[in-house]
């Protein structure tokens, strides 16, 4: 007999063998009505034939499988544990994926895309004739790039770099390509700090930073150079703001970046003392790696240029000498202050010319840069007559990330020394409209 109201009915039809089809199968039901209950006791009584069986089978309505209990929310509604054929979206993801455009510049290559100066690094190096000067401190590695009968540029690198790595991007960029049809340079690289270089000798004593500056005495002697523009990053600047204030007949103009004039504090000589300890003991250790990206690129570097960035660690793991770095790093932080004072002129007892530098010179430093502070105190000990200070936005490391506006500064620097102008001036032009027009064009295939 059927369960009471509200209860379930079980659905005994069988199949054409005489086995129940639905047996384990219930299905919530409304109470039967009284035709319905005596039909079916009939049928049961009468031995009906499995064709009586699907007539009285298609009288009733079709069984609904119901889920078990493990296929019920806590409200007992059942889940829908159908596997969907394909992701399922709400209607405004839907909406969106179906009215938004599609855009053609999707499909285009690009294809023969050639560069007038390729800004490969590779290329200083096969443009350079390698040098090794003897000085009384050892040899120490130049690299002349253009030609020796124009005017000199000497550079100088920062700790953990070379000239290559210092210098090779920003002099590859088209202004500074251009300019060396007018100059020569000559990248001045430390003991030591090549790249590849062997271990120097354990009884090696290194050069302070008073001698290394001496030894560009000796470069200069070599090359036969009368004066020279210096061109300085970091430690190289200090370098060669020594040598101009030691020998300003040597020196024409100065172009220093990131530049540090005074002796070195505290916090900076504990934490260099412990990277140039780790360096003789361990090698290149993720902390000497974290403080050189500090130095160079400032705080949080990867929001700026990852792969820049990723370069920059690639070279300081692979590249560079731990021991030659140490005995750098050691050399910087025991440096003695550059006593260079802005005296006012008529001060009694005192000469504006014997206590600051007497070239011209431009002082860069980067927004982001740790250094600023420093440039703005070497920046007060300078004669504003024939300074000045420039900080670029939104860099640190200013040879890499923003060439251009470096390379437009040191421009004019050279032009307003007479360096040059004309050519300069014509290199600058050709640039400045062949941007316009590469410009002009963009905006005429875009309407």
């Amino acid at each position: 007999m059927p369960q009471a109201e509200g209860g379930y009915v079980s659905l005994p039809a069988v199949n054409g063998n005489g086995s129940a089809i639905y047996q384990s199968t219930t299905e919530p039901s409304a109470p039967p009505s009284v035709f319905e209950s005596v039909k079916r006791v009939i049928g049961q009584a009468i031995k009906s034939t499995p064709g009586d069986s699907e007539e009285l089978l298609r009288s009733e309505r079709q069984p609904v499988i119901v889920g078990g209990v493990r296929d019920r929310d806590k409200t007992g509604k059942t889940l829908n544990t159908k596997m969907p054929s394909a992701p399922t979206h709400t209607a405004e993801e839907a909406h969106l994926l179906g009215t938004m455009p599609v855009d053609p510049m999707d499909d285009i290559e690009l294809r023969s895309v050639q560069l007038h100066f390729p800004n490969a690094r590779g290329s200083i190096l096969e443009a350079c004739d390698q040098r090794r000067v003897p000085t009384d401190k050892g040899d120490i590695h130049v690299a002349i790039q253009g030609d020796t009968s124009k005017p000199a540029i000497v550079t100088y690198h920062d700790l953990g770099l070379n000239y290559a790595t210092s210098f090779a991007g920003f002099f590859n960029f088209p202004v500074m390509r251009g300019l060396l049809e007018n100059f020569c340079v000559y990248h001045v690289t430390a003991p030591g700090q090549e790249e590849g270089a062997p271990a120097l000798p354990e009884d090696y004593v290194y050069p302070t930073m008073d001698e290394l500056a001496a030894q560009l005495l000796f470069v200069l002697s070599h090359f036969g150079l009368k004066s020279v523009i210096g061109f300085g990053v970091g430690a190289g600047a200090n370098i060669l703001a020594r040598f101009a204030h030691g020998h300003p007949d040597k020196v024409g103009a100065l172009c220093l970046i990131n530049c540090v004039s005074t002796q070195s504090g505290w916090i900076e000589w504990g934490y260099q003392s412990f990277n140039a300890r780790f360096l003789r003991t361990k090698g290149m250790t993720q902390g000497v790696i974290d403080y050189l990206m500090w130095h160079h690129f400032g705080r949080n570097p990867e929001e700026r240029n990852h792969d820049l960035v990723q370069m920059y660690k690639q070279h300081f793991e692979r590249a560079v000498n731990p021991t030659n770095l140490a005995m750098l790093i050691n050399a910087y932080i025991h440096r003695n202050d550059l006593h260079l004072a802005r005296t006012p002129p008529g001060t009694p007892g005192t000469e504006t010319a014997a206590t600051t530098l007497k070239m011209p010179v431009i002082n860069i430093t980067g927004s982001l840069s740790p250094h600023v502070d420093d440039t703005v105190t070497f920046n007060g000990r300078l004669d504003p007559t024939n300074s000045s200070w420039m900080k670029i936005s939104d860099c640190a490391l200013v040879l890499e990330e923003q060439p251009a506006k470096l390379a437009e500064a040191f421009r004019l620097f050279l032009q307003g020394e007479g360096y040059a102008v004309g050519t300069l001036q014509k290199l600058a032009r050709k640039i400045s409209m062949a941007s316009r027009s590469s410009s002009t064009q963009i905006e005429l295939s875009v309407q």
